[in-house]
């Protein structure tokens, strides 16, 4: 391989590693009938203006596996709070006692959980996209390389093989991280 040319295998790598990151934390807030502080990690409420996530506002807690309270630090923002968890789409009716809201988890049914595994597929393709994308980018500095005549032919194949191992690795990875996720909603 020529020393003109040097492709940041590593770089790609971790951005191919950093699609998977992410797909771990959207799964994460995933409800699968059991109660997890986490799921509250997208919900935004408008506090003191801004947009502010959940936990910047109060204490999330799990005391029990099909509950999570959340103790509001600032009782303006209770209802604020309350608020924004309905909206949130994540299917928890908050109830309020003072400055603590608990969400019961209620048990899902079979159609809550064919959609939740739908989701999660969704959530899949996107990293898979996401890591495609990545390949995409790697391949583009290989041919403007073979281009600039800084590899050659052999080279550009080289390196092209890498990337697609390497690119097959992570979309095995996503694979399985996704067959996980949808047996475990659909666990009963």
């Amino acid at each position: 391989m020529s020393d003109d040319f040097d492709l940041d295998l590593d770089d790609i790598e971790r951005r191919m590693d950093g699609a998977i990151t992410s797909l771990r934390a959207e799964f994460a807030s995933l409800r699968t009938g059991r109660a997890s502080a986490s799921m509250l990690d997208p919900v935004m409420v408008d506090a003191y203006g801004a947009a502010t996530p959940l936990n910047q506002i109060g204490t999330v807690n799990v005391p029990e596996p099909r509950m999570v309270t959340l103790n509001i630090w600032d009782k303006g923002l209770v209802r604020a709070a309350e608020k924004a968890i309905t909206e949130s789409g994540l299917g928890v009716n908050p109830q309020v006692d003072g400055t603590l809201i608990r969400l019961p988890i209620p048990e899902l049914n079979e159609e809550r959980r064919r959609e939740l595994a739908k989701v999660a597929g969704k959530y899949a393709e996107s990293a898979k996209i996401a890591v495609r994308n990545v390949r995409k980018d790697g391949m583009d500095q290989v041919k403007k390389a073979k281009s600039a005549s800084q590899i050659s032919e052999d080279d550009q194949k080289l390196y092209g093989d890498e990337i697609q191992e390497m690119t097959d690795k992570f979309i095995a990875r996503i694979d399985e991280a996704q067959s996980a996720k949808e047996e475990e909603i659909m666990q009963v």
